[in-house]
Protein backbone atom coordinates (compact mmCIF):
# COMPACT_ATOMS: atom_id res chain seq x y z
CA UNK A 1 0.00 0.00 0.00
CA UNK A 2 0.89 3.65 -0.73
CA UNK A 3 0.80 4.88 2.41
CA UNK A 4 2.07 8.47 1.70
CA UNK A 5 -0.74 8.23 -0.80
CA UNK A 6 -3.43 7.45 1.89
CA UNK A 7 -1.61 9.87 4.57
CA UNK A 8 -2.19 12.57 2.19
CA UNK A 9 -5.88 11.78 1.67
CA UNK A 10 -6.51 11.40 5.81
CA UNK A 11 -4.43 14.80 6.45
CA UNK A 12 -6.76 16.38 3.61
CA UNK A 13 -9.91 15.01 5.02
CA UNK A 14 -8.72 15.61 8.28
CA UNK A 15 -8.18 19.56 7.84
CA UNK A 16 -11.14 19.76 5.49
CA UNK A 17 -13.57 18.26 8.47
CA UNK A 18 -11.87 20.21 11.10
CA UNK A 19 -13.49 23.68 9.22
CA UNK A 20 -16.82 22.28 8.20
CA UNK A 21 -18.74 22.41 11.04
CA UNK A 22 -18.60 26.11 11.77
CA UNK A 23 -21.56 28.24 13.40
CA UNK A 24 -22.84 30.86 11.05
CA UNK A 25 -22.93 33.72 13.79
CA UNK A 26 -19.43 33.22 14.82
CA UNK A 27 -17.23 36.34 13.75
CA UNK A 28 -14.05 34.00 13.53
CA UNK A 29 -13.89 31.56 10.20
CA UNK A 30 -11.58 28.62 9.94
CA UNK A 31 -10.03 27.35 6.51
CA UNK A 32 -7.96 24.91 5.30
CA UNK A 33 -5.17 24.97 3.65
CA UNK A 34 -4.21 21.09 1.94
CA UNK A 35 -0.67 21.85 -0.06
CA UNK A 36 0.06 18.17 -1.47
CA UNK A 37 2.50 19.04 -3.86
CA UNK A 38 4.57 20.29 -0.82
CA UNK A 39 3.16 18.52 1.63
CA UNK A 40 1.62 21.42 4.37
CA UNK A 41 -1.77 21.30 5.57
CA UNK A 42 -3.10 23.73 7.66
CA UNK A 43 -5.95 25.33 9.50
CA UNK A 44 -6.30 28.82 9.45
CA UNK A 45 -8.69 30.87 11.97
CA UNK A 46 -8.93 34.48 11.02
CA UNK A 47 -11.83 37.22 11.73
CA UNK A 48 -12.71 39.69 14.81
CA UNK A 49 -12.69 38.32 18.18
CA UNK A 50 -14.25 41.31 20.25
CA UNK A 51 -12.21 44.26 18.87
CA UNK A 52 -9.30 42.40 17.75
CA UNK A 53 -8.41 40.71 14.50
CA UNK A 54 -7.43 37.50 14.53
CA UNK A 55 -5.00 35.95 12.18
CA UNK A 56 -3.34 32.35 13.47
CA UNK A 57 -2.19 28.79 12.76
CA UNK A 58 -4.78 26.74 14.51
CA UNK A 59 -3.02 23.58 12.92
CA UNK A 60 -0.03 22.74 11.22
CA UNK A 61 1.16 19.18 9.61
CA UNK A 62 4.42 18.70 7.44
CA UNK A 63 3.82 15.56 5.34
CA UNK A 64 7.43 13.87 4.26
CA UNK A 65 7.72 10.69 3.17
CA UNK A 66 5.85 8.31 5.29
CA UNK A 67 6.22 10.96 8.36
CA UNK A 68 4.12 13.34 9.47
CA UNK A 69 5.36 16.15 11.41
CA UNK A 70 2.81 18.31 13.79
CA UNK A 71 4.06 21.80 13.87
CA UNK A 72 1.01 22.80 15.60
CA UNK A 73 -2.20 21.63 17.27
CA UNK A 74 -4.29 24.07 18.96
CA UNK A 75 -7.45 22.20 19.14
CA UNK A 76 -9.64 21.61 21.79
CA UNK A 77 -10.23 18.11 20.92
CA UNK A 78 -6.16 16.99 18.86
CA UNK A 79 -6.15 16.80 15.66
CA UNK A 80 -3.22 14.29 15.54
CA UNK A 81 -5.56 11.85 17.74
CA UNK A 82 -7.91 12.00 14.69
CA UNK A 83 -4.94 11.22 12.94
CA UNK A 84 -4.40 7.96 14.50
CA UNK A 85 -8.25 7.33 14.89
CA UNK A 86 -7.78 7.61 11.24
CA UNK A 87 -5.60 4.81 10.37
CA UNK A 88 -2.22 7.25 10.42
CA UNK A 89 0.47 4.78 12.76
CA UNK A 90 1.49 6.29 15.60
CA UNK A 91 5.51 5.67 14.52
CA UNK A 92 5.05 7.63 11.70
CA UNK A 93 3.69 11.31 13.53
CA UNK A 94 6.30 13.67 14.89
CA UNK A 95 5.23 15.94 17.88
CA UNK A 96 6.89 18.59 19.42
CA UNK A 97 6.77 16.44 22.58
CA UNK A 98 7.66 12.85 21.05
CA UNK A 99 10.97 12.91 18.46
Amino acid sequence: MDRTLSYTDILKQTVQEATADQPSLQAIKLYPVCDTETGHFLVLATGWDNQHWMDAILFHARLVGQQIFIEEDNFEESLTETLIASGVAIEHIITPNRP
